[in-house]
């Protein structure tokens, strides 16, 4: 196999994987959010500071637009070779330190320059949405069973106070999605803002008690450095207390914003994630294990490449184990109209997201009710504005899952 003209060949089957070195597009994504200092010191100008979400937010979706979604998946009988291949976790790897460099430079900044507060405004924007990059960085990272992986995932998510999310996310939002019961799965007629109230609080909530649970089964103390809450919890106290103390008050109004834009810009992802999807019960009582199409996903090339393939999340949800390298693309699943910049921006309208999603929804479940997982307050509104027939509440009080890990769906 060439560097440059990377083959992954078996006895069957040749396999060129053209989006190789597309994926070092990801260590672009920091770097331009930790260059407001950048364009501050090259122009004079506060409004140059905003150049970086511009094109998070304005060229992405733009791009993404543009030239399309990639449909193409590699062959099953390379996929060992590609997920052995250390090129793509050391792509991954390299994105810590970038992540690092930024959260850190944008501070330093902030801290020993006499700056407006429009500019401080501007870099917490900056560098919130760079925690929300490190989080997703944390979600590929944090699935991986090796402690380098699992160590860096704790890292990134310190950087941005929420080193409870691996635990919440593979522990409960796994087992739980597209289910009543999980407050990372948003709810048809539920708006963004309803849900972050629920999943915020909810999610560290939910990965105190998996953690103290674990713990406790392993007859170790809950307040210790067992428990990897508290492990990332310290990490994210002594740099937030070294930052304090290195460039004074400023920065517990700038931390503390920061930390919730990074947090609110995952909730924008999981609110987009699985709008309104519901798993099935089946006659034992059981939730069906989570399939593709319990998931919302997108192929849109740029942001997937920006997200280290964050967007096929259908293939995500129902094989975890897969890196993101190998995730595939279904036919037949729920299809978001844009990458999840774009549909950020649509969520934070709640009137116009309800107008773009809920028609997608309907034609996915074939407007049957009883494949909708429903805002509560909303669903006798909701049936009667959609004329769903079998309006009735579903009985929905069971909360029993299976217990094992989602089976391999086929190619």
């Amino acid at each position: 196999m060439s560097f440059l003209n990377p083959v992954f060949s078996t006895e069957n089957v040749s396999y060129r994987d053209g989006k190789r070195y597309a994926w070092l597009m990801s260590l672009l994504l920091p770097a331009v959010l930790g260059s407001a200092p950048l364009f501050y010191l090259w122009t004079g100008s506060v409004a140059a500071m905003w150049i970086p979400v511009l094109l998070v937010y304005g060229l992405i979706p733009l791009l993404d637009r543009v030239i399309g979604e990639d449909l193409s998946n590699p062959p099953e009988e390379v996929v060992p070779l590609l997920e052995a291949d250390g090129f793509y976790r050391w792509a991954a790897y390299a994105l810590v330190p970038v992540l690092w460099v930024a959260f850190l430079g944008n501070a330093y900044f902030v801290g020993t320059q006499d700056l407006p507060w429009s500019a401080v405004l501007a870099i917490v924007v900056n560098t919130g949405i760079l925690c929300g990059v490190a989080i997703n960085l944390g979600h590929e990272l944090g699935h991986k069973k090796s402690k380098l992986e699992r160590h860096l995932a704790t890292s990134v998510l310190a950087m941005g106070a929420y080193g409870h999310f691996a635990i919440d996310h593979n522990r409960g939002h796994h087992r739980y999605v597209a289910t009543p019961d999980d407050c990372a799965s948003s709810r048809m007629g539920e708006n963004l803002y309803g849900f972050a109230l629920r999943e915020l609080p909810g999610a560290f909530l939910r990965a105190w008690r998996l953690e103290a649970g674990r713990l406790e089964r392993h007859e170790q103390r809950v307040w210790s450095l067992h428990n990897e809450i508290v492990r990332a919890g310290l990490v994210t106290v002594a740099v937030s207390v070294g930052l304090v103390v290195a460039f004074g008050p400023i920065m517990i109004p700038y931390l503390a914003a920061t930390y919730f834009i990074g947090a609110f810009h995952l909730t924008m992802a999981n609110y987009v994630e699985h709008y309104g999807l519901l798993r099935q019960k089946r006659s034992n009582g059981h939730y069906e294990r989570c399939q593709p199409h319990h998931s919302w996903n997108s192929n849109h090339i740029v942001s997937n490449w920006a997200l280290f393939h964050l967007q096929r999340h259908s293939d995500h949800h129902a094989n975890p184990g897969r890196r993101y390298q190998s995730l595939r693309h279904f036919d037949g699943l729920p299809t978001l109209p844009s990458g999840y910049f774009g549909m950020f921006l649509v969520a934070l309208v709640p009137p116009l997201w309800f107008r773009v999603m809920d028609p997608l929804l309907l034609e996915h479940v074939g407007r049957d009710p009883a494949r909708i997982n429903f805002y509560p307050k909303q669903r006798e509104e909701l049936c009667a504005r959609y004329w769903l027939a079998g309006n009735e509440a579903a009985d929905l009080s069971s909360s029993s899952y299976d217990d094992g890990r989602p089976a391999e769906q086929a190619a």
